[in-house]
């Protein structure tokens, strides 16, 4: 968003100002609005439609002349911080002093009164800049700051502009309701309002010292041992609201009574707590303080805290025009939840691709599904894990039921074929339970070939990471899934009489079902909780980068 009044424009005012002077508009300031508003209808011509519409709702009249209107205006900027977004991206600390500046008793080269010729460019100027200033905190808002495109390469979720309306943001800036303006511009989610509150917690945390780091251990800390590192250990999770634990975390709360056990003891209690802490955290649940789970507990605050606000940036991409029934693809925390049409929401564990393959974020439609599918082996998966095993062993073509065919879909004979230099050969996966794909693909449009899938290696959910696969989503319990697909749009289908049959087919959906695939590492939960997830495409850092980065 290009911004009418450069920052340069703004400091530069506030730069002609005397040392520490206060400068209040002059009482002719509203006599001058006619002016200022002809000034405006000059200027605002040919800048960006938002800012033209503002103009056009209020017939062109200056928002900007009140001091105080200003000021309030500011003081509301600074709440973005909530939001984790940056007041100062937004001049919250320059708009006094610039306003004071354009509305002067004379300009910086001369004795010229605020009405002059002068004096109403300059104030028209700060007026458009004011607002552009207002418009562009409420679009970050609601549709965030950071294109997704610039760090993202395989984003495929449509960018829509932000829905402002122009008249009720008029009247929020003659009634000086800013925050409310805000209010209404944020996510109206509760995932949204969750991350609002754990970054307010975390921040108080920080302003209270945060958590002393564990110290490193030759040897994993277990239940049962007395350790004096089991205090320090009893403390951070204390402080993450582990009640249970406060009462022996007296340090950490003061003023709690102790009820007698040893805190140096690491009891059952504590080993239910590290537990929930591993399970948030998508670690081994063993309750063993091992090498990850002390990694994790030793994330310092400020980094958490960095942590949220980057997520609520995503969350601000996502979370509007949400349809009431679809599918959502939790990438990082190997989760998909399909909130129904009557409200109920059905979960499932996931595998989502390695990090060298990964899961793209996108949105689209579920269309229809394969029964009994067959699977043409694509040419990256060809080229890096089936051919090597053909080359050292011809028998894996028949223990996998994997079929050569030519360009054109005629079988080939795979004795006959130069395995070293194979050429432009077809593989293909016959159907049946041990097919990478199972016994149902859900599928639906998209650019990076990828889909829904059942899987013959379940035992990759009962792991608590889960990027394993080649990009495509493999689903737990996608029968169950399947059916409640084809119930809720009326498709009139039975998934298990449909495998039974044992032919590949693909079944079309009466109804097509909103599908999104979107990148999280903080999940938070219905009981307030923040669960961080390993950043396992290491896309946090360049998305933090690109919010801390202030606008030109």
């Amino acid at each position: 968003m290009r911004v009418f009044v450069t920052i340069g424009f703004v400091l530069a005012l506030v730069s002609g100002m005397a040392s520490g002077g206060q400068v209040e508009a002059p009482t002719n300031a509203r006599e001058g609005a006619g002016d200022v508003a002809q000034a405006i209808t000059r200027l605002v011509d040919g800048e960006e439609d938002a800012l033209q519409a503002f103009y056009d709702a209020r017939g062109h009249r200056p928002a900007w002349q009140d001091g105080e209107t200003v000021a309030a205006f500011a003081a509301a900027l600074h709440t973005l911080d909530s939001d984790g977004l940056t007041p100062q991206d937004y001049q919250a600390d320059n708009l006094v002093a610039a306003h004071r500046q354009a509305y002067a008793e004379g300009d910086s080269d001369g004795g010229n009164d605020a009405g002059n010729d002068g004096g109403i460019e300059r104030q028209a100027r700060f007026d458009l800049h004011a607002s552009q200033m207002l418009l562009t905190a409420l679009t970050h808002l609601q549709r965030g700051k950071v294109d997704p495109r610039s760090i993202d390469p395989d984003w495929e979720i449509p960018i829509v502009d932000a829905e402002l309306d122009p008249a009720a943001i008029s009247r929020a800036v003659d009634a000086q309701r800013f925050e409310q303006a805000f209010s209404e511009a944020r996510p109206a989610y509760a995932p949204y309002e969750r991350l609002r509150a754990g970054l307010a917690r975390y921040r108080t945390l920080e302003r209270l010292g945060g958590w002393e780091s564990l110290p490193a251990r030759e040897r994993a800390l277990r239940p049962g041992d007395i350790d004096d590192d089991v205090v320090l250990l009893r403390e951070r999770l204390a402080i993450m609201g582990e009640v249970e634990l406060m009462a022996a975390a007296i340090e950490a709360f003061p003023g709690a009574v102790l009820d007698g056990t040893d805190p140096r003891r690491y009891d059952a209690k504590l080993e239910a707590a590290v537990r929930r802490f591993q399970r948030r955290h998508l670690l081994e649940v063993d309750g063993i303080v091992g090498a990850q789970t002390l990694a994790a507990l030793n994330v310092p605050v400020e980094d958490r805290i960095d942590q949220i606000r980057l997520n609520m940036e995503r969350a601000r991409w996502l979370l509007h025009g949400l349809p009431e029934s679809f599918v959502l693809v939790d990438i990082a925390g190997y989760r998909l939840s399909y909130i129904r049409p009557n409200g109920e929401i059905w979960r499932s564990r996931i595998v989502v691709g390695r990090p060298y393959r990964r899961t793209p974020s996108l949105r689209s439609e579920i269309t229809h599904m394969t029964v009994n599918p067959t699977w043409t082996i694509p040419p990256t998966i060809l080229r890096e894990d089936v051919l090597p095993a053909v080359r050292q062993d011809l028998g894996y073509l028949w223990r996998e039921r994997i079929q050569v065919l030519s360009p054109s879909g005629e079988p080939l004979d795979p004795w006959e074929i130069d395995w070293s230099r194979p050429g432009n050969v077809v593989l293909r996966q016959a159907p049946g339970p041990h097919n990478a794909l199972g016994q149902v693909v859900i599928r639906f449009p998209n650019d990076h070939m990828v889909y829904l899938h059942d899987t013959p290696s379940q035992g990759l959910f009962s792991r608590e990471q889960r990027a394993a696969s080649s990009g495509c989503i493999r689903v737990e319990n996608i029968g169950e899934f399947a059916q409640l697909l084809f119930d809720d749009t009326d498709s009139g289908h039975d998934v298990r009489a449909q495998i039974d049959r044992g032919e590949t087919r693909n079944v079309r959906l009466a109804k097509r079902m909103p599908v999104i695939l979107h990148y999280w590492t903080v999940h938070p939960s219905e009981d307030g909780q923040l669960a961080f997830r390993p950043d396992i495409y290491e896309r946090d850092a360049a998305l933090l980068q690109a919010l801390d980065r202030p606008l030109s």
